[in-house]
């Protein structure tokens, strides 16, 4: 059975067609996303709508393995990547034309160097074997730890173990200092077999973690990242008011119990707007320019980077800016 259309409504249907074919739908900005709470916390983004909401044509790909993540992003398969300062100054250093345009938060606990009942004080690690995963964030931890004590790296013998194998380690009493981040810092207390002596607590500004984003993806998707860091703002507001329902959303991104993810919660200090402010404020003690030489000094004594880079040129507060304008 044929349908006949007015002629009108067909010449509306044929312009509408013709329109469609000339004007392609605006191509996905793409994301990188890793294992990480501030960062699986844009799928709460995701499932709540809050990208649609402000226009922000997103795509997030998942990277397993982290590192693959910033390969991604620093031969432009990426837009933009959630990555650490830390791992963006390496790549700044070698020029590449990258920014970090969102503070997602800060790991305030979920880094921890962890000693037995053996280990009274900070004098106690001289001529200790540190299990950890070399040149991560935990060894970091571990640099800065013994910086503030009055110890050097020289003073310890790192093992090299990634971090669940580094808590395995530290359970079973084959070392007495392990630097892990949770779960396996819940695990190591829960067993009654260690302590936090040093947290990322203690590390305030140090660890922060990122949106960072291709120059060219700062000009030509513009809208997109100035929707997602909208969108960001309102996931910061959900997860303060529905701890639970985030949760729920997060872990089912990770495949962990919902149960056992609560525990990254307390450890993540996850950024708002103001808090965005601060840190991009080139002047605050906190901010992304002001703590890039302590971190890049860790990186320079483990030749991660041969050279100094300019923090301020990876940092772009426009997004930011234009995000905040009413």
């Amino acid at each position: 059975m044929k349908i006949r259309i007015p002629a009108t409504l067909a010449a509306i249907a044929a312009v509408m067609l013709l329109t469609a074919i000339a004007t392609p739908a605006r191509a996905q900005i793409k994301v990188g996303v890793s294992d990480w709470t501030g960062w699986v916390a844009w799928y709460v983004a995701e499932n709540q709508g809050y990208f649609k909401k402000y226009g922000a044509n997103v795509k997030l790909v998942w990277f397993a393995n982290y590192s693959d993540s910033i390969a991604a992003l620093s031969t432009g398969q990426l837009d933009a990547n959630s990555q650490t300062w830390s791992d963006t100054l390496g790549p700044l250093q070698k020029g590449l034309p990258l920014k970090a345009v969102l503070i997602n938060d800060n790991s305030f606990g979920n880094d921890a160097l962890m000693v037995s009942p053996r280990i009274h004080s900070f004098a106690d690690l001289k001529g200790k074997k540190v299990a950890l995963e070399q040149f991560s964030v935990s060894h970091f931890v571990l640099y800065t730890a013994l910086a503030r004590h009055g110890l050097t790296p020289r003073d310890v013998t790192v093992v090299n173990l990634s971090a669940g194998d580094a808590a395995a380690a530290f359970i079973s009493g084959r070392v007495d200092v392990a630097v892990v981040w949770n779960p396996w810092i819940s695990q190591i207390e829960k067993s009654g077999k260690g302590r936090a002596l040093f947290t990322s607590r203690d590390m305030g500004g140090l660890i922060p973690d990122l949106l960072v984003a291709q120059e060219s993806a700062i000009q030509n998707k513009r809208q997109d990242l100035i929707g997602m860091t909208r969108a960001w703002f309102d996931t910061v507001t959900f997860i303060q008011n529905n701890p639970d329902a985030a949760v729920k959303i997060m872990s089912k991104v990770v495949g962990m119990n919902p149960v056992d993810y609560k525990v990254f919660l307390p450890g993540t200090r996850f950024f708002d707007a103001a808090a965005n402010l601060d840190g991009f404020n080139a002047t605050s003690s906190s901010g992304l320019v002001a703590v890039a030489p302590q971190i890049s000094a860790f990186l320079l004594a483990n030749r991660l980077i041969d050279g100094k880079p300019d923090p301020a040129k990876g940092v772009d507060g426009s997004i930011l800016a234009a995000a905040l304008k009413k």
